[in-house]
């Protein structure tokens, strides 16, 4: 049960590390997830605002015996309304690219509590479960879901490359 370096390599520490995995993208999921609610909130805002302007638009518009007159403060701006229509779509699609995104956070979360659980009771040699805990991040791109994380295929890949450097 020993690494390239010598290091003997547990299976309990591994197991530990894909809680620890799982639980970093829980606590992303958190974040993005109070992210997507500050935009639905600015978004409700948005439409609020909208309404209010379509609806005081509507009510003076309810007598014609009034004289046609230059565009005043009551009067809609449309070129404004479909600048907040604008806004309200991309802030929209902001917070469906952000669930998708939770979603395949969740999902890598969840795979690495199972990867521990297999480890658990599926391997009784550390360096088999190193090497497929390797495979699996490399399998589900996993360095793309930790930014200011090292997972353990970019470390296995560094070592693979130090060694083939040094050789």
């Amino acid at each position: 049960m020993s690494d390239d370096s010598g290091q003997t390599v547990a299976i309990g520490e591994l197991v530990e590390y894909c809680h620890t995995q799982a639980g970093l993208l829980s606590g992303r999921v958190e974040t993005m997830r109070e992210e997507a609610d500050e935009l639905l909130t600015e978004i409700d805002e948005e439409m609020a605002e909208l309404r209010t302007r379509l609806e005081d638009h509507a009510t003076g518009v309810e007598g014609v015996d009034a004289p046609s007159t230059p565009a005043g403060p009551g009067d809609l701006d449309l070129e404004e309304l479909e600048e907040l229509e604008r806004d309200v779509e991309e802030k929209q699609l902001l917070v469906e690219a952000k669930q998708a995104r939770m979603q395949a956070f969740q999902d890598l979360a969840a795979n690495y509590t199972d990867l521990a659980e297999e480890l658990q009771s599926e391997f009784d040699d550390g360096g088999t479960a190193l090497e497929r805990v390797i495979h699996f991040e490399a399998d589900h791109d996993a360095p793309a879901y930790f930014e200011s994380r090292e997972t353990l295929v970019e470390a296995a890949a560094a070592a693979s490359d130090e060694s083939s450097e040094g050789s």
